[in-house]
């Protein structure tokens, strides 16, 4: 059974085309994340890879994209488990957009307890940076 992640939806300061186009950059993912928590940084416009604290390499690449409002991302050869990650980016008034992050991954049940909070924190903290960055 897969597990299912949704992060907090941030309204951010920036129009849809705007933070679509600099969710599109896999170089710009690393803003995203936790500093103090990742090493191994790697990256391109298509893909990247980071090395979590205490935990495994996440390498992330771009599936497919809908222009301006949604971005699927597949987990790369040797991740730890098989999953996607969409970004949903929604226009809102004032020159605003709405963006979210949705995660489904195929997790043991044994490391389903230890990664779901960890997960959770971590896709909320890149839905604030998302926010931050464009502030």
């Amino acid at each position: 059974m897969a597990t299912k992640i949704d992060s907090n939806k941030v309204i951010i300061n920036a129009n849809q085309e705007t933070v679509f186009t600099y969710l599109t950059d896999f170089n710009n993912i690393k803003e995203l994340l936790p500093q103090d928590k990742i090493s191994d940084w790697k990256a391109t416009t298509e893909e990247c890879s980071f090395k979590i604290q205490n935990a495994a390499v996440i390498p992330l690449v771009k599936d497919t994209v809908e222009p301006n409002g949604k971005i699927n991302i597949k987990s790369g050869e040797n991740a730890p488990f098989p999953f996607t990650l969409e970004v949903f980016i929604e226009e809102q008034p004032d020159n605003k957009s709405q963006a979210y992050l949705k995660f489904e991954g195929e997790i043991n049940a044994f490391l389903k307890m230890m990664v779901v909070k960890p997960l959770t924190n971590l896709f909320n903290y890149m839905a604030d940076r998302i926010q931050e960055v464009h502030s």
